[in-house]
């Protein structure tokens, strides 16, 4: 090789180089995490799951679900508020978002300034049900018997601070009665003993119940839903008889505060078109859940009045935490 060709050689190398190392930057781009506050198979990991696959087609960006479970989703949204302000760390939240301030006597977090709330996604009902022999066949027949003899029936808690603890004890503040609440630790285990006919009552996710649909081994006594559920035929929405009563897991998503306005309208375009995908839709049916999709400030007025709400529950029930 002569010099002149030579030089030729080094020249192109050096130019090639940096072209070479550029070219995987511009292709790629960071992963999304969604962190889930809940364990995976629950209702919110597969939320956060199907949100997930969608929003990933729509933005063309790698989405990653991590569960980290905990103190009531709060280990979860303590990683989100101290994140990144990229939107690439986002935080796929439940009910429990508004039940925590009341709950828990300090917070490392304050939920409506440490977020940006960028959009609901799903609303789930719960079911009322009775252990098989239970000397009522209605709500109405339940509340007339618990007025009569105060403090002597049960209900089921599936969790402290869980939206079915919240339904409970809103219906018996909304119905003025009292009952002893008995925790446990998970929907499942309060309703064996519901079947067993060890606890009296208990609100229960819709998948809890279906499979005693039709049977004689519990009574199905009404659902949170404002309009009776197509899952259970024939079985009144509580709200015939205590007039507004409903109650219902919510399930949103939220970024840390401080997100660029650009890309905050992008994440709520992407969940809201997201959510309205066949897949994702029939994803939540079986939990009796419909979409639900929101602007930003709307999930933030929400969040605000929810609190308000859920704090005067959580003070009826006299739960604390942490």
């Amino acid at each position: 090789m002569n010099r002149q060709m030579l030089r030729r050689a080094i020249i192109g190398a050096a130019l090639a180089t940096p072209l070479a190392l550029a070219l995987p930057a511009m292709a790629e781009s960071p992963a999304l995490t969604l962190v889930v506050g809940a364990s995976p198979g629950g209702t919110t990991d597969r939320v956060a799951r199907g949100i997930a696959q969608e929003m990933s087609a729509i933005l063309g960006q790698t989405v990653i679900v991590e569960n980290k479970p905990g103190a009531g989703g709060n280990i979860a949204a303590t990683e989100v508020a101290r994140a990144p302000k990229d939107g690439n760390t986002l935080l796929v939240s439940y009910s429990s978002f508004s039940v925590n301030p009341s709950l828990y006597k300090k917070l490392p977090f304050d939920p409506e300034k440490d977020f940006s709330p960028i959009s609901m996604l799903a609303e789930v009902p719960s079911v009322l049900v009775a252990r098989k022999d239970f000397p009522a066949q209605s709500v109405k027949d339940l509340i007339a018997l618990a007025k009569k003899d105060p403090g002597k029936y049960s209900f089921a808690v599936g969790g402290i601070g869980s939206s079915l603890h919240m339904a409970t004890a809103s219906f018996q503040m909304e119905a003025g009665i009292e009952a002893l609440t008995v925790p446990y630790k998970g929907t499942s285990p309060a309703m064996q003993d519901l079947v067993g006919g060890q606890v009296d009552l208990m609100f229960a996710s819709v998948v809890n119940v279906l499979p005693f649909r039709g049977t004689d081994r519990i009574k199905i006594l009404g659902v949170t839903s404002p309009e009776p559920m197509s899952q259970f035929p024939g079985v009144p929405p509580i709200a015939q008889t205590i007039d507004g009563f409903s109650s219902k897991a919510w399930f949103g998503m939220f970024g840390p505060a401080g997100i660029p306005q650009a890309r905050l309208e992008q994440l709520n375009r992407a969940v809201v078109e997201g959510a309205k995908q066949a897949s994702f839709v029939k994803l939540i049916e079986p939990e009796g859940g419909t979409v639900v999709t929101t602007t930003p400030q709307e999930l933030a007025d929400f969040v605000h009045k929810d609190i308000e709400r859920y704090a005067k529950v959580v003070e009826f029930t006299g739960a604390t935490a942490g």
